[in-house]
Formats: structure tokens, C-alpha cells, sequence
């Protein structure tokens, strides 16, 4: 179907303010996300908030983590809508979804049991906090690569 489709009957095609206006409130959402997710990962290795318990700082986070989600995972399909040939054939789109996924599930499984527990593990700390830290750099990185592959 997608393949089908004409991106010049898209609404965020025919007028000059609605893409750059989709692409900044993704831009909003991933900087909350990822940002309040580098919070945690950050103290959870030791290198940020060290007067702070790491399961009060997660817990406190969560719900803005949420909404930035929430604001990336809406627009980031309506920008796909503009042109998903293009993005299908991109190799580093391809790479930031399935980056995206693995991120995602990693952060509400693992990074969450982790940052959540009680008992300090410094040495697990660090290792998940870098991992986390890692899998969402590379969704930036990605989806900033979009434009010139």
C-alpha cells in the first residue's frame, strides 16, 4: 500500500511550515525522551546526582520519558508519511527503527529493573546505564544520518 502512495497528496507536503513544524515537535519529544532517559543513565554510573537515590530520580522521570515518547512515537509516523519510499529505502531510517525498538524494550525491561531496585550493584549500574546510553545515542545518531544516506 505504502508503496502505492503519493507523497505530493500529503498535508505536510503542500504547505511550506507543516514538515519543519512536524519535525520540531519530534525533535521536542526526543530531546524530553532521551534526555530524561541520560538523567537516569547518568546517575545510575555514577556521574550525575550523586546525593540522589537513582530509583527516586527514575521514578520521578518517568511520566516526562513517557510524554516524550509519546510525542516521538506520533510525529515520527507523520513525517514517515511524507515520503515512505524514500524512508524505506534509507538504510539508516532502517537502522534507527529497528534501534528504536531495541531501545524501547531495553528501557521498560532490563534499564528499568535495574534503575527501580533497591540494593545498589554499582558494577550492573554502570554496565546497564552505558548499554542504555549507547542504544539511544544511536537512534539520534541515526535519525540524523536520515538526510544524507
Amino acid at each position: 500500500m505504502f508503496l502505492a502512495y503519493d507523497p505530493s497528496t500529503n498535508p505536510l507536503n503542500n504547505n511550506e511550515w507543516s514538515f519543519p513544524v512536524a519535525e520540531c515537535i519530534h525533535i521536542v519529544g526526543f530531546t524530553l525522551s532521551i534526555g530524561t532517559i541520560a538523567i537516569v543513565d547518568l546517575s545510575l554510573m555514577g556521574l550525575a546526582f550523586p546525593r540522589k537515590s537513582v530509583a527516586k530520580l527514575a521514578r520521578d522521570l518517568a511520566p516526562w520519558t513517557l510524554a516524550g515518547l509519546a510525542i516521538m512515537l506520533t510525529s515520527g509516523p507523520l513525517i514517515f508519511s511524507s515520503d515512505p519510499v524514500m524512508y524505506l529505502h534509507n538504510q539508516s531510517f532502517r537502522f534507527k527503527v529497528t534501534a528504536l525498538l531495541i531501545a524501547i524494550l531495553y528501557h521498560y525491561t532490563i534499564r528499568r529493573k535495574v534503575a527501580l531496585a533497591d540494593r545498589p550493584a554499582p558494577a550492573l549500574d554502570v554496565v546497564v546505564g552505558g548499554v542504555s546510553l549507547v542504544l539511544w545515542l544511536s537512534v539520534l545518531a541515526a535519525g540524523l544520518f536520515i538526510a544524507f544516506i
